[in-house]
């Protein structure tokens, strides 16, 4: 049958399972819409109010769900206020499709009325994108554009679609996805059982767990194996939830703002085996220094990250789910008990430690209480964000959603809309700081609108934190332009129609954040802190990772 290519749109998504999405309406994508209209009973689709939330929140729906999350953007301002959100999911390795609209294709290159060569803008930060000027073309393209989101390593990928090419007509018949198989095919027998020899010859292995583990939702596998090696866990911001937080050999982060334990424990270590980590400089430190007594195991599914960062002596290539799923068959019982209580011991005698009194650390260790670990979180960036890493375990993949390679400032409450979005019946708790907030605050009347009943905890301080942190520890206490204006949270919230809770004692953390977390709607938890409370442990820019700031 012979449809638009609207139409086809539609098919197609329907096709890749897609039922939500998030966008913002404009005149190159307009026949998009207008057929979006006609199907608004096969989809959900979420008007935000900003394109950047709307490309967050199809990122954080896909982290949260496992699902491909789509956004839609028109030319021109629409599809550069997707960048920043575009380039999130690709540091992070998010599967997401986002399509924008674009002037007519005999226009295209002339610096028509809101045309940007936007697929010339994002080919750095997607996996692939597109320029569809044939309506023949548009279903394949679809079809492809979901299948390489998510085969390998995953990353975003953009559609652009002409005007003209959203009304033109052609033949659509409807077909099955290409279904998605793990990677296999890059590594040996013989790669993991040097893996296995190497284990068994180890007496004080470390495993490292990055993002790979929670993409793959290798959380079992990595358990056990982690039971079969005997040795202590440690995550990095990505990896959180990959291994529960909970778990008695799980140490905490790795990294600059990472426990004594962990990083200690690396450096200490003889064999470190890292799965699915990119060795990033916040996890490395120095990296002429990182883990310079051990042998070093690199399990990941994207060779370009094989000795990128830090030289290793294996590596295996290939789905980490995979890969932990045949070394748990070859590998019997080992027994690092000197070891681990070594590590024990570390742990015990250098806990993390905050002081007396209302805390960003106090608050979200409440709210980790009153949670019991079920709520999925979603951060901004920033001393909360490192808060919320220390403070709140993470029992599960896909309930800790952050950004982590971009480090993007207002990723937050655009993110708790997609994940609630993903998770209907889900307490979804945004922690934010007071600046990244305000970034992206117009979110909230989405969350309104839709009633989508997001929890926002701001943990408040009046300045730019993390940026002030630096500056008192090594710009000799200049301030340069960190201090910020407070917001009455009461008034914002009445103007946008959601709650407002003030929490300004310690003593009001418990009872208030309790009646916050069970109000219906959307609520903004303003928990008013001391301007120069600091995320320790910390390691300076330069320095080994078991050279710790303390205090």
């Amino acid at each position: 049958m012979e449809l638009t290519g609207s139409q086809i749109l539609m098919e197609c998504l329907k096709e890749q399972g897609v039922d939500t999405v998030f966008g913002f309406p404009g005149g190159a994508v307009l026949y998009i819409y207008d057929e979006l209209f006609r199907q608004k009973d096969n989809f959900t689709h979420i008007l935000t109010s900003h394109e950047q939330g709307a490309s967050h929140a199809a990122d954080a729906y896909s982290r949260s769900t496992g699902r491909t999350g789509v956004c839609i953007a028109t030319s021109g301002p629409g599809a550069t206020n997707l960048v920043t959100g575009i380039a999130t999911a690709y540091m992070d390795s998010v599967p997401m499709v986002a399509i924008t609209g674009n002037v007519l294709v005999s226009l295209l290159g002339k610096d028509s009325f809101q045309e940007i060569d936007v697929t010339g803008v994002t080919a750095p930060i997607t996996k692939h994108n597109y320029i569809v000027r044939d309506v023949n073309d548009l279903a394949d393209v679809i079809r492809e554009a979901f299948y390489i989101a998510n085969e390998g390593r995953p990353g975003p990928v953009l559609i652009d679609i002409p005007k003209d090419v959203s009304i033109n007509k052609a033949p659509y018949e409807y077909k099955v996805p290409r279904p998605i198989i793990r990677e296999t095919k890059n590594f040996t027998q013989e790669d993991l059982e040097k893996v296995v020899k190497m284990i068994e010859e180890s007496e004080k292995p470390y495993i490292f767990a990055g993002g790979g583990v929670t993409i793959s939702d290798a959380k079992e596998e990595a358990v056990h194996f982690a039971e079969l090696v005997q040795a202590p866990v440690t995550c990095s911001l990505m990896g959180m939830g990959g291994f529960p937080g909970q778990h008695e050999l799980y140490t905490g982060m790795i990294g600059m703002h990472g426990t004594k334990a962990s990083n200690i424990g690396v450096q200490n270590c003889d064999l470190l085996i890292a799965i699915g980590a990119r060795f990033s400089d916040r996890v490395t430190g120095n990296t002429a220094k990182f883990a310079m007594n051990a042998k070093v195991i690199h399990i990941d599914i994207d060779p370009a990250e094989i000795n990128k960062n830090v030289s290793v002596d294996h590596f295996v290539i290939g789905d980490v789910k995979e890969i932990l799923l045949q070394l748990n068959t070859m590998l019997h019982k080992q027994h690092h008990e000197p070891w681990l209580e070594e590590i024990k011991t570390i742990s015990k005698n250098y806990p993390l430690v905050y002081p007396e009194g209302l805390t960003g650390q106090y608050a979200i260790e409440k709210l980790y209480e009153l949670t019991n670990g079920d709520a999925i979180i979603t951060t901004e960036v920033g001393q909360h964000q490192m808060w919320a890493a220390q403070y709140y375990k993470f029992k599960d993949p896909k309930m800790f959603i952050t950004s982590g390679g971009l480090g993007t400032m207002g990723y937050g409450t655009g993110a708790a809309l997609g994940a609630q979005a993903g998770n209907p019946g889900k307490l979804v708790v945004n922690i934010a700081g007071d600046g990244s907030f305000r970034m992206n605050l117009n979110e909230m009347i989405t969350a309104v609108r839709y009633n989508l009943p997001i929890k926002v905890m701001v943990i408040n301080n009046c300045v730019l934190g993390m940026v002030r942190q630096w500056q008192t520890i090594f710009y000799d206490n200049r301030y340069s332009f960190t201090h910020l204006t407070d917001i009455n949270y009461d008034s914002l919230a009445d103007a946008f129609g959601c709650k407002a809770v003030n929490i300004t004692t310690k003593e009001d953390v418990e009872p208030l954040l309790k009646k916050a977390l069970e109000m219906e709607g959307p609520v903004i938890i303003n928990v008013v802190i001391h301007m120069d409370e600091m995320v320790y442990p910390m390691v300076a820019p330069g320095a080994p990772i078991d050279d710790l700031i303390t205090e």
